[in-house]
């Protein structure tokens, strides 16, 4: 599908294997680096219609070619076109509206690529760009934590490759609006690889075609894709494959990608797909992309949320909770991250926070309480309170992820997490489930088909938890997103009395219920005005929150984290 010139392929073909990039390399600008934050305000003048993506990838030479045809709609008037896209993949031609245009017409100097128009195009009016690239696109540090691509070989050999962008952005390997709102409504993919090997990607397979030299080309088309889960993933691929009927009556294909060899562990993993998907289906709402697919691809990486192409590459590890977390955690970022997109990644925790709970959840829904308990306390025990969950702020995903950077870090899975715990406890079962539909699908009755991808923020979460339970909970945000310490229990008991103050950071009220077990009963305090006082039985034993439904301060798992981080560092060998 990609027209390839003889003098490109000749001179990459001339690379020795000491020229191929290494860990790193090429580097990025800081343009480029970034993802997020302030919205280019010409970028901002962007209705993104539709994208087909072409690309080749080519193992040998460790290099991409790829020709991109982009179609905006403008919402204002436009006289320019200004797309991400890093620099290592340098433009070799551009047309509009399928007119050529002059090298001059553009410049790419630190990763914002900028087209000027051969015409003013009018508000309301579309423009379509044809961009030809390609080189040698940044390989990963330590992927998915750093992002790029990863150049591999399988067991036998053969050529492995993946992407993962999610912390630089789509701009590593492709021209797009690289922040989260600028999802495009369709895109087209057509992915040339070497003979023999295949290339599973996003939404529905339109078909493959075998060149004449034996390459062949897997075309792909997705709808409304979050776009750094845009994947591509290259490798001699096996495939599993079977549906779901779901509980909303339509029937969901699935699929999973796999390195030959691997089939006794590999049918078992995709046993995993069915169960997974019918507790989301159960606690959460129908799955979001039932008309495309549930589709996993074994990667040279730990994995990532790619939009119906999770990339798994766990090993198959067992736990003792008995399924696998990370196909169970990217799984869950097709309802919260691609489904439910935040609309700044200050809002961050809407996608990991979500991801991270259902994980306990899923615990309790297979094996019961104690699974959950069990799950949960070993997320308590990782929450670090170093910085607040939100800035309340347009923030870049480096500055949500990076603790140098000023962000919360790991915080916005497991504090989030915990957030959640506390709030379903306190807001009730049926309220947290409405609440979360109405997140994740703007809507109580989601169907196949009444619904489509959307953007959320956390007023927009405050909002819907005040809306379905019909009180102010500004109070408990305020204390768990927008500041970094926790609330402290304070306890003081006499012969015959029991009382409890909260001490919230902030100095504001925190009236959050408490459970207290006095002998064989419990007694729940509704702690408003952030204090609370029962009569108690001289010599009672005495538990408060027996049943763990409380976020709240606790020097034990201080002292354990001292602790631990200080043996973690006397281990390490000094340099």
């Amino acid at each position: 599908m990609i027209p390839v010139r003889i003098a490109l392929l000749s001179s990459y073909l001339a690379l020795t294997a000491a020229a191929l990039p290494t860990k790193g390399e090429p580097p990025l600008t800081a343009q480029t680096q970034k993802s997020g934050g302030p919205i280019d305000p010409e970028q901002a003048k962007l209705g993104f219609d539709a994208a087909d993506l072409a690309f080749e990838v080519l193992p040998e030479t460790e290099t991409l070619r790829g020709v991109a045809t982009l179609r905006f709609t403008a919402k204002a008037p436009l006289a320019r076109l200004v797309l991400d896209l890093d620099r290592n993949l340098p433009v070799d031609a551009v047309s509009v509206d399928g007119t050529p245009l002059a090298s001059s017409a553009w410049r790419n100097p630190e990763g914002q690529l900028v087209i000027t128009l051969p015409r003013m195009v009018a508000a309301g009016g579309h423009v379509t760009a044809k961009l030809t690239y390609g080189g040698t696109p940044h390989v990963a540090v330590n992927a998915p934590w750093d992002p790029g691509v990863v150049w591999a070989k399988t067991p036998s050999g053969a050529p492995w490759f993946g992407t993962t962008a999610e912390g630089a952005g789509c701009d590593l390997f492709w021209p797009c609006l690289d922040f989260p709102t600028g999802e495009p409504g369709l895109v087209t993919l057509h992915i040339t690889v070497p003979k023999g090997l295949k290339a599973p990607s996003n939404g529905v397979l339109l078909g493959d075609d075998t060149l004449a030299d034996g390459r062949t080309t897997w075309n792909w088309r997705v709808k409304h894709p979050n776009t750094y889960g845009i994947a591509l993933t290259v490798g001699p691929f096996e495939e599993i494959s079977g549906s779901y009927k779901s509980r909303y009556g339509n029937t969901i294909p699935m699929a999973y990608w796999y390195l030959p060899g691997e089939e006794a562990k590999a049918k078992a993993l995709f046993a995993e797909f069915a169960p997974t998907l019918d507790f989301f289906e159960s606690e959460v709402g129908p799955y979001p992309f039932g008309d495309e697919k549930l589709g996993v691809v074994e990667t040279p990486y730990k994995g990532m949320e790619h939009q119906t192409i999770n990339a798994y590459g766990n090993g198959y590890a067992k736990a003792p909770e008995g399924f696998d977390w990370l196909f169970q955690h990217e799984f869950a970022h097709e309802f919260f991250g691609n489904q439910l997109t935040a609309a700044n990644w200050d809002d961050y925790w809407l996608h990991e926070g979500y991801g991270s709970y259902m994980q306990p959840l899923y615990g309790r829904w297979r094996e019961g309480e104690a699974r959950y308990a069990t799950m949960l306390s070993d997320q308590r025990n990782k929450i670090a309170n170093l910085r607040p969950v939100i800035a309340g702020k347009i923030r870049t995903e480096e500055e949500v992820y990076e603790i140098s950077k000023g962000g919360p870090g790991q915080d916005i899975y497991y504090k989030g997490s915990w957030m959640l715990h506390s709030l379903r406890t306190l807001i009730g079962d049926r309220a947290f489930r409405d609440v979360t539909r109405l997140i994740v699908y703007g809507r109580l009755d989601p169907r196949p088909g009444n619904f489509t991808p959307r953007y959320a923020s956390t007023a927009d979460y405050e909002r819907i938890v005040r809306r379905v339970t019909g009180k102010d909970y500004r109070w408990f945000f305020d204390v768990y997103l927008r500041q970094a310490a926790l609330p402290e229990l304070v306890e003081t008991r006499s012969a015959t009395r029991l009382t409890l103050h909260w001490q919230a950071p902030g100095g504001g009220v925190f009236p959050m219920p408490v459970d207290v077990q006095i002998g064989g009963r419990i007694v729940r305090l509704a702690m408003a005005g952030g204090f609370g006082s029962v009569t108690v039985a001289r010599g009672a034993h005495l538990v408060i929150d027996p049943n763990a439904k409380l976020l709240r301060r606790s020097i034990a798992i201080e002292d354990y984290q001292a602790w631990r981080d200080a043996a973690a560092k006397a281990a390490k060998p000094s340099s």
